[in-house]
């Protein structure tokens, strides 16, 4: 017996350990939203592209656009020109655009457009880089200096992130004789980067400009510069002036490298301008077009890959396990008696087409009948089969004529009676008559109650949409579901109707 205990105790713990691991990657790791109501952000950007075309020359613009390898997946992009071809090509984990044109003459205006959303599912593609470098030359008084400042440097870190954060701090730091003579009297962040790369080289650490853009809705906006560094096993990002680790969740990569983003062969004075937009979006649909444009097709291992008109069918009956649970409960711990566990939840899923009010009067009203047919053919003493065949026959009629009825008197709730489960409508009769006979009527009409009771609660829960989303998004949660029934299967306490039972002996006490 023990062992048995201990048996169930570890299916139980399992079940639900599993359960709600599935349910947890899905969420935490895939980050699939839990709630259908919730949105996620779908950003347009807009580069626009001006330049002066020089008269009679053909025109050849190059640009760099997203590569788009990291935390964002591209769901479109436009190219909008007039009379320019289109190509793109990858490079050195760039990618780049090129418009061509045979003629071209005064002020030409470009579009690119790109449609992103962030990453769905599927693992992120290993990082790549080098760990090693060759030093840049250096001679006479920059040598000297950039001696000085890589000593201290050296003492005060104790890996590659250390280092490179330890240099941009020092690099930026006012007032130091050594920084300055290597700045050359230039402040921008451009001949700052171009110091912490030379005190870096001289490490052997590799290092990386790479430009970004800022999600936000603003006009127009530069790209920002980031530096990163391969360690052997990531990129570690750093801003060049602040020593910010990290590169921010609200940050595009756009282009790797030293290259400017637009060049241009035949037309002078180009200039591109970002614009930006974010508009919310229902957040399954975006993971849904996320994963259509990914290899990762997480989406086609859930429910989500099934046929559209499948999924109705399952969102119906994946639900059913919810059905159950409720006459579990209804039955083991609170005491209503029902007509066994499936057929409540059965007429449940018929109350779908009629609605609980008007299904639980048609099904008194068939029953009703039903009952007394069955009634008046057992006083012909026929065997089993004709009888249900015939009470099948009357059920079969009794629908044909409510709908009839509903239809000439407007009612179109009474249409959906034709959906309700005839045969489970048949065998409920049969059932309740034999409890009838031998139980009395009091009882039957007792656990007939208890069915509709229990068919309507089962209906309500089947039936509420954040809970249909979440099951069907997370069947993981179903074997939670088993693991509870599992643990009430061996309960043997009292029920909460008992209660009543043992009253009178209470107060008799």
């Amino acid at each position: 017996m023990r062992s048995t205990n201990t048996h169930l105790k570890f299916m139980v713990a399992l079940l639900v350990s599993l359960g709600l691991a599935i349910t947890a990657y899905q969420i935490f790791v895939i980050g699939i939203p839990v709630t259908e109501d919730a949105t996620d952000n779908l950003w347009t950007v807009d580069a626009k592209v001006e330049f002066q075309a020089q008269s009679g020359k053909p025109v050849k613009v190059n640009m760099f656009v997203p590569p788009m390898t990291d935390n964002y997946v591209s769901l479109n992009e436009s190219f909008i020109s007039n009379n320019y071809g289109v190509s793109v090509q990858r490079d050195n984990g760039n990618r780049s655009l090129t418009w061509s044109a045979r003629r071209a003459k005064g002020k030409q205006t470009l579009y690119y457009r790109l449609v992103l959303s962030k990453r769905y599912g599927g693992e992120a593609p290993k990082a790549k880089g080098s760990i090693y470098r060759e030093s840049l030359p250096l001679e006479g008084p920059e040598k000297i200096a950039a001696e000085a400042l890589l000593s201290p440097i050296r003492q005060h870190s104790a890996d590659v992130e250390t280092f490179i954060s330890e240099t941009i701090r020092r690099v930026n730091r006012p007032g130091d004789d050594n920084v300055a003579l290597l700045l050359a009297g230039d402040n921008s962040v451009e001949k700052k980067v171009q110091v912490i790369d030379l005190l870096l080289s001289v490490a052997h650490i590799p290092m990386e400009r790479v430009r970004t853009i800022k999600l936000v809705e603003i006009n127009s906006q530069e790209p920002e510069l980031w530096l990163r560094s391969f360690n052997g096993e990531k990129w570690l990002y750093f801003h060049p002036e602040s020593g910010q680790q990290g590169l921010p969740a609200d940050r595009l990569i756009w282009w790797l490298g030293e290259g400017e983003l637009v060049s241009i062969e035949g037309g002078k004075k180009p200039s591109v301008t970002f614009s930006l937009n974010s508009n919310e979006l229902n957040a399954i649909r975006v993971a849904k077009m996320s994963d259509e444009k990914t290899d990762a097709s997480f989406l086609d291992y859930s429910l989500y890959g099934l046929p559209l008109s499948t999924q109705q069918t399952y969102k119906i009956m994946i639900m059913i396990p919810i059905g159950v649970l409720v006459i579990l409960v209804l039955r083991n711990l609170i005491g209503i008696q029902t007509l066994g566990t499936f057929t409540p939840v059965l007429i449940a899923l018929a109350f779908r087409e009629t609605q609980v009010g008007f299904g639980i009067i048609l099904f008194t009203v068939i029953t009703a009948l039903g009952l007394s047919l069955r009634s008046y053919l057992e006083h012909l003493k026929l065997q089993m089969l004709p009888r249900l065949s015939i009470v099948l026959t009357f059920v079969v009629v009794l629908i044909a004529i409510i709908s009839l009825f509903s239809h000439k008197l407007g009612l179109e709730r009474g249409l959906a009676i034709a959906l309700f489960p005839m045969v489970i409508l048949t065998m409920t009769i049969e059932r309740l008559s034999i409890t009838w006979e031998e139980r009395g009527g009091a009882q039957t009409f007792k656990i007939a109650v208890g069915t509709a009771i229990a068919a309507s609660l089962a209906h309500l829960l089947m039936t509420i949409p954040e809970l249909v989303y979440f099951v069907f998004t997370f069947p993981g949660v179903l074997l939670v579901l088993v693991g509870f029934m599992l643990a009430m299967g061996r309960y043997r306490g009292y029920r909460l109707t008992e209660l009543f039972r043992f009253k009178a002996m209470l107060k008799d006490s």
